[in-house]
């Protein structure tokens, strides 16, 4: 019997997998597809501590009828989906009330101070600190009006703390020549960091986890059953059992606690992408175009232009018109960006309404351990939840109070 299982190979999955190992744990991994193969392998390679407000806010209610009305906007339901997606719209609506938002926002800056603070030590243990990058993000608005309505948002920021500063076009073209003249003032935050390539990082967590005596198993998980002084892993490969269990698969979460008779209500934003060669732009930081909905991220291995959110479930084709609007708008906000020989790409995040992951036992068993629903901030967050998760399966007090991130809080 393996000590500890972990559900899920990307990034949260092999940060929690890497982490039981330093407490003197054997672990062992498994996953429908391998490691880096989901969110993981796609995502703009940024650690957003800074991002600590809810995607769930009275400011996106005011901003989704317009965006809704855009089938390639920075927001959208495909109709094939609208009638399935309705339940956990209503709790989404739920968590935009002010003192919703003020609760989510609190506990999502402490798990975001705890995780820039786990970041660097992890990053040392595992030999992946040179992939470390700390060039910030400055994020850029089209008019006065615009710039007016992010205010509120950085003063949440002043008050915890988050470093940041307004600029002109002159600064801003300093930092980031070749922006477009229509961005007439903008934010530089300097906490913003990022990862060389998220997909080689997360394989390069799966190396090192293997060499220090993990396996990694290739199947899909299908249920979870407890057992007297243990837990059954029930695969397409052979049937598993473990001491204990941490469900950290992704968009894939809600399903497989399913079968422990939970019921989270856990949605998938899909988020797509285009990667230029990586002289396509000489970019110097990631650039946030809010209005937009999207972002251009420089990695070792090229130039990303993706985000926005579709909620669409697991189920339907990817729409890469999504990822063809946003390069085009790339285009325009920056003229000099080359978007010839682009690769497309589309992944599922796995997002809960109020945008803060589910982390914390199964009322199945104490023995399982639920770690997902990270929305877009997996990669943040991951050495944070890697701490709490291993805090738990050590029998230590975590390191925050864990009852904002309740996964049967809904």
């Amino acid at each position: 019997m393996t000590e500890v299982v972990v559900i899920g190979a990307g990034v949260v999955g092999l940060s929690v997998a890497l982490m039981a190992q330093s407490r003197g744990l054997s672990v062992n991994v498994v996953d429908r597809e391998g490691p880096a193969a989901g969110a993981s392998a796609g995502n703009a390679g940024a650690f957003a501590f800074t991002d600590i407000l809810p995607l769930a806010s009275p400011g996106i209610l005011k901003k989704a009828p317009k965006w809704l009305l855009d089938p390639l906007g920075p927001l959208s339901i495909p109709p094939a989906y609208a009638l399935q997606i309705t339940p956990w719209l209503y709790r989404f609506w739920r968590a935009c009330s002010p003192r919703a938002v003020a609760a989510s926002a609190a506990a999502q800056t402490a798990l975001m101070d705890l995780s820039r603070d786990e970041l660097e030590p992890f990053l040392t243990a595992t030999g992946t600190m040179p992939m470390l990058r700390k060039d910030g993000n400055l994020q850029v608005y089209e008019s006065d009006a615009e710039f007016r309505a992010s205010l509120s948002g950085w003063a949440a920021r002043t008050a915890h703390g988050i470093e940041f500063r307004h600029m002109g076009p002159d600064e801003m073209a300093a930092l980031q020549p070749g922006l477009s003249p229509r961005f007439i003032k903008g934010t530089f935050t300097p906490g913003w960091w990022s990862i060389a390539d998220p997909k080689l990082y997360v394989l390069a967590l799966a190396d090192r986890f293997r060499a220090q005596g993990g396996t990694i198993l290739r199947a899909e998980v299908v249920a979870l059953k407890p057992q007297d002084g243990g837990v059954s892993i029930q695969t397409t490969a052979e049937p598993i059992r473990a001491d204990k269990v941490v469900l950290s698969a992704g968009a894939f979460s809600h399903r497989i606690a399913a079968t422990l008779g939970e019921r989270i209500p856990l949605e998938t934003e899909r988020g797509y992408n285009t990667t230029l060669p990586p002289d396509a732009l000489d970019l110097r930081c990631q650039v946030t175009f809010g209005g937009h909905g999207f972002v251009i991220s420089r990695l070792s291995t090229g130039i990303r232009v993706g985000g926005a959110v579709e909620l669409g479930g697991l189920s339907l084709p990817p729409n890469y018109k999504r990822s063809e609007a946003m390069l085009r708008k790339a285009k325009a906000f920056l003229p000099g960006l080359k978007t010839e020989g682009g690769t497309q790409w589309m992944g599922f995040r796995p997002s809960l309404p109020d945008s803060l992951p589910a982390i914390g036992r199964s009322r199945a068993s104490s023995r399982i351990i639920h770690a997902f629903g990270h929305g877009h901030l997996g990669l943040t967050q991951s050495a944070g939840t890697a701490r709490l998760v291993a805090d738990l399966l050590t029998a230590t007090t975590p390191a925050l109070d864990l009852a904002p991130f309740n996964p049967h809080r809904f």
